[in-house]
């Protein structure tokens, strides 16, 4: 890979197998390790403000990152792609790592009550809106284009593999030293990403130097015109967004209903969600090793409509083994639909903009999705599980609809 002073990435080096380029790989690791230290802080943040306050306030401390990371996301995108995704990160996760520390030293002299625990949440919200775009735009900038299926199913490995060790990771921290040794493990896990971040050889592109710069402003919409001219950017983008808001609600808030209405108990939300947690996790293995997925938008498409069909029949199974089964399937599904709508946005971005592009995808993903926890929960309260499970399902398949009749998304393809 060349530094980022020798303007693009070789050709030699940009065909390199992602999973066998040193440079990919010690993005990587930062990636897990920072990963790991989210879930870790994750729990070590809730079960302090449980220890500080109500459960009502508990519950608020846990939302407050929700505000800036949702009201932000879209500036997010304009400061990776004017100050560069490895600059962001690495200050990102400095940021980070300094104020979990903080906090964990705070914990260790005495009770500061919740205060200091919600303007940590706020903080990591916001430093969150920049972190997610810079995360989407750098694969791009460490590899060859005809990697980043590859890459993205590196990715996906990793956030499983955070999953499933970062919250036990931080169960045990606040086991053997309490919530400050939890929050300082978490910020030592943010620490160790940085001299891999640092250590990174990023391309540039020549834009990168040469075009004017005007407002924060007028980048924002310029790259909202850049989408929204764009023939494949654009419908992706709405396919991405429907589904997520058809997805992450069922998944989320749906299953655990479910389970109390079978009489699966907590045990068996566990089964299904280690069922989707496999076929995901199966699916990134698969394009990790593969690094290809010919005529890509047309199974982005085709799986979306897929997908849906089996969120749909999970409300009406009876048996927990087969649940998790059909769990099984919808995350091999929907892992091999995120990957190639990963992929094929960051393919088809031009790299001046694909921060930007990152941020508006982002902000359906993390900013909108999430309203529907609480009108899930409402309308099941009210049609029960099976009527929302199955409108959820429609708006999925709508997306593999859209991406099916737009028809320069459905011939999409990945470059090798």
């Amino acid at each position: 890979m060349p530094s980022t002073q020798t303007g693009s990435v070789p050709t030699a080096v940009a065909e390199r197998a992602a999973h066998r380029d040193p440079n990919v790989l010690r993005w990587l690791g930062a990636y897990a390790s920072s990963a790991v230290g989210d879930n870790v802080y994750y729990l070590a943040l809730s079960w302090t403000a449980v220890q500080a306050g109500t459960p009502a306030q508990a519950g608020l401390v846990t939302a407050l990152s929700a505000v800036p990371r949702a009201v932000l996301m879209l500036v997010g995108g304009v400061v990776a792609d004017r100050f560069g995704p490895r600059r962001v990160l690495i200050g990102s996760d400095a940021v980070r790592c300094a104020a979990v520390l903080a906090v964990a030293g705070l914990l260790l002299v005495g009770r500061p009550g919740l205060w200091p625990l919600a303007a940590l949440a706020l903080l990591f919200g916001a430093v969150d809106a920049v972190m997610m775009p810079a995360l989407g735009a750098l694969p791009s900038r460490i590899t060859g284009r005809g990697q980043l299926a590859r890459v993205h199913g590196m990715r996906g490995l990793a956030v499983r593999l955070a999953n499933v060790v970062g919250a036990p990771l931080g169960g045990l921290g606040v086991a053997l030293g309490g919530t400050a040794a939890a929050f300082g493990l978490a910020g030592l896990l943010f620490a160790a990403s940085l001299p891999l971040l640092i250590a990174l050889r990023v391309g540039r592109q020549p834009a990168d130097d040469t075009r004017a710069r005007g407002s924060a402003w007028s980048d924002l919409t310029g790259g909202l015109r850049y989408i929204r001219g764009h023939r494949v950017l654009l419908p992706l983008i709405v396919v991405i967004a429907l589904s997520d808001l058809g997805f992450v609600g069922p998944l989320n808030v749906g299953l655990a209903l479910l389970a109390d209405e079978r009489g699966w108990g907590a045990g068996g939300v566990g089964w299904v969600l280690a069922g989707f947690g496999t076929g995901a996790g199966a699916a990134s293995l698969l394009l990790t090793a593969r690094g290809h997925v010919p005529r890509a938008g047309l199974v982005l498409s085709v799986s979306g409509v897929t997908s849906a069909v089996a969120i749909g029949a999970l409300a009406f199974v009876p048996h927990l083994a087969v649940a998790a089964a059909v769990a099984l399937s919808i995350g091999l599904i929907s892992g091999l639909n995120g990957v190639l709508c990963g992929a094929l946005l960051q393919a088809e971005s031009d790299r001046a903009y694909v921060g930007r592009v990152t941020s508006v995808s982002t902000f359906f993903s993390l900013g909108v999705a999430p309203l529907t926890f609480p009108l899930t929960g409402a309308a099941i309260g009210l049609w029960g599980t099976g009527p929302v499970f199955v409108a959820s399902a429609a708006v999925c398949g709508l997306a593999g609809v859209v991406g099916l009749c737009a028809r320069n998304l459905r011939r999409a393809e990945l470059p090798r």
